[in-house]
């Protein structure tokens, strides 16, 4: 037994594992072993444990690894978080199957009696134009400032991105933008201009889907006839006819790389509010054109030589006055507008520019020193056909219509339809009442200087308010004879096509004056051109009539005066209200009247006013060949009478013939 276990023994074999993993394995065999003596007898040198020794190419191989695998897990989630939030975008956009190219919001073009062009409304769009019809340079100049590898990317650009995002980040500013063509195309076509990052995901994602759906030419010609180019135009064409005053068809390559280049910025670099910014920029367009190679330097210089010419605007004229009223009333005849059509209205243009610059300039030389800021100019055919409105003194400062939206005291122009009524009960132009004081439950009118706003008693001084329009359309009455009548802006409507979608037609609306209360009106109103308040008034050869007004401590002035063929008013007055400096309706007021009528008369056949000349009951009384009626002999004084015609004081009459 025990020779067994020595024999086991002598068997064994011993192994020493180094601590190092990639150390050598040690193994002691049977004939290896020393003997038991020598096992016994003590080392002559204690044996030293090895330490742990570490490879450096095998850490960083670690490192790596390490980087790698978080890389890869940031990765993923970066790629999850991308794929939520396209997610996210996409399922607040409409469907992309029924997304649908919007149609053009439609132009509205508003032109005066002729058809003379007055003004825009709507988007400015021009009519769209097919790339084809263009210039060959103008695409190119829209490629290469905005998108120069437009035929190379598909919507998005991460090339032009990155160069946007270095550029901005060496500027410190955002000197770049990384859109493409393409995305600026589904921003004007679905989007708003909001900038947030929602806004340009879906920006991104729409521009994908127009690329898939449409070809590069397709792409570019629908961008250029959408892109807002600044002054209220969208659309090369309407851009083209509103800076050059010539179609896109036939601009040069100096105004192409200038349009090109108010994209980037329409309300800083329009043409017409910064030249020198556009021609700048139109410059730097030039240079990208020739480092593309879409023209040489010597195309470049020739375009650098011949600047583009920028047309006289009209934008900010007394136009808009009436354009802004016609769309009022383009509601009211046809409704929501679809199509592009032509407004017809019943402006004169000639007559149109008289009036804004009679007023302008009358203004201009005399309004500072008679505290006068604002004014407005309706004139109108007796029938009611408004030839020429002027809303304010500049419509570039304020867009309020005074005109027609006003409402302000008529003072004593509003004296004529106290007469009228006073005729219309019993009264004549002959009848005098005596000048003395009368008491309403203790309140005595005092005339001219002094005069009070109660609502009822004092109405008949002209203190309840009223529009310009409707105290010129009431005048206008007297004028044609005693009919009733519907102020108008608007003759016709057409389709660019020529079809007529809307005719004025024009209804008998009858008689609400008598044809004797008429004449009497316009015999005593006469006399305020002749020997009354307005005898500045200049209109040579023609029979008129008219009445001046003035309100409370001078804040309002007034002249309506008329002939057979044209009701003019005119009045004079501030904004908030305050006093002129005793401006009356018979200074100003009839001078700038003047100044219209007399244009708007030129070379029109004198005709006399209704009821003056002929058979009726003033023929014998004023005579008939005078074409201004005058009376034979002057008002005689005599004791007032009382009885149903009480109220109405010799001092209205007065005030009528010339002590206002």
């Amino acid at each position: 037994m025990a020779a067994k276990k020595k024999a086991a023994s002598a068997r064994r074999e011993l192994t020493f594992d180094d601590d190092d993993d990639d150390g050598p394995e040690l193994r002691a065999t049977a004939s290896d072993r020393a003997s038991p003596a020598a096992d016994r007898a003590p080392s002559a040198k204690p044996r030293k444990r090895r330490g742990r020794t570490k490879c450096p190419a095998r850490g960083i191989s670690a490192r790596i690894r390490r980087i790698a695998y978080w890389g890869l897990v940031a990765g993923l989630w970066l790629g999850i978080a991308g794929v939520g939030v396209i997610a996210w975008t996409g399922a607040h956009l409409p469907p992309i199957q029924s997304l649908e190219i919007p149609k053009r919001p439609p132009s509205i073009q508003i032109v005066d009696m002729q058809g003379r062009a007055l003004a825009r409304r709507g988007d400015l769009a021009g009519a769209p134009l097919p790339l084809r019809e263009m210039p060959g340079y103008v695409p190119k100049a829209f490629i290469a400032i905005e998108d120069r590898r437009f035929h190379d990317h598909y919507g998005v650009d991460p090339y032009g991105i990155g160069r946007a995002f270095v550029a901005n980040l060496l500027h410190r500013s955002v000197a770049q933008g990384g859109s493409t063509i393409t995305q600026q195309l589904a921003k004007n076509l679905f989007l708003t201009q909001e900038r947030t990052i929602n806004r340009k995901l879906q920006e991104a994602l729409l521009a994908l889907w127009l690329e898939r759906k449409f070809s590069k030419t397709q792409i570019l010609e629908m961008y250029l006839n959408r892109v807002y180019f600044g002054s209220g135009a969208y659309g090369i064409e309407q851009a083209s006819q509103h800076y050059f005053g010539k179609s896109a068809r036939s601009i040069s390559l100096a105004e192409a790389a200038m349009l090109a280049g108010v994209v980037k910025s329409p309300s800083r670099l329009a043409p017409t509010r910064n030249f020198n910014a556009a021609e700048r920029r139109a410059r730097a367009v030039l240079a990208a054109m020739a480092d593309l190679n879409f023209i040489n330097r010597s195309t470049e210089r020739m375009a650098l030589a011949r600047p583009p010419r920028i047309v006289a605007q009209v934008n900010n004229g007394s136009v808009n006055y009436v354009a802004d009223w016609a769309m009022d009333a383009l509601n009211d005849a046809i409704g929501h507008v679809d199509e592009d059509i032509v407004v017809q209205t019943t402006i004169d243009a000639n007559l149109q520019m008289a009036a804004e610059k009679a007023l302008e300039e009358e203004l201009a030389q005399k309004g500072d020193k008679n505290g006068v800021g604002q004014g407005a100019v309706i004139a109108m055919t007796p029938d009611g056909s408004v030839r020429a409105l002027v809303g304010g003194r500049s419509y570039a400062d304020s867009q309020f219509n005074r005109a027609v939206a006003a409402k302000r005291q008529p003072g004593s122009a509003f004296k004529a339809f106290v007469y009228l009524t006073a005729l219309e009960h019993g009264l004549t132009p002959d009848t005098v009442r005596e000048d003395k004081p009368i008491n309403v439950k203790g309140w005595q009118p005092e005339n001219y200087n002094h005069e009070y706003f109660e609502p009822n008693a004092s109405i008949a001084l002209g203190t309840s308010e009223v529009s310009m329009l409707e105290l010129v359309g009431a005048y206008a009455s007297f004028a044609n004879g005693g009919y009733a009548l519907i102020p108008r802006v608007i003759d016709k409507i057409t389709a660019t096509n020529g079809k007529v979608i809307y005719a004025r037609s024009a209804p008998a609306l009858g008689r609400i004056i008598e044809a004797r209360y008429v004449a009497m009106m316009n015999a005593m109103m006469a006399e305020t051109l002749t020997t009354g308040t307005a005898q500045r008034a200049s209109l040579p050869g023609w029979p008129a009539a008219g009445k001046t007004g003035t309100s409370q401590d001078f804040r309002d002035a007034w002249f309506i005066g008329f002939t057979a063929h044209l009701v003019t008013g005119v009045w004079l007055g501030n904004d908030d209200g305050t006093p002129t400096k005793h401006v009356t309706g018979g200074s100003l007021p009839v001078e700038i009247w003047s100044r219209v009528m007399r244009s708007a008369h030129q070379g029109v056949p004198v005709a006399s006013l209704p009821g003056t000349s002929g058979g009726t009951m003033f023929s014998g009384f004023f005579g008939g060949g005078d074409s201004r009626p005058t009376p034979t002999a002057p008002v005689q004084p005599v004791a007032a009478t009382t009885g149903n015609g009480g109220g109405l004081d010799n001092w209205f009459l007065n005030t009528l013939f010339g002590r206002r």
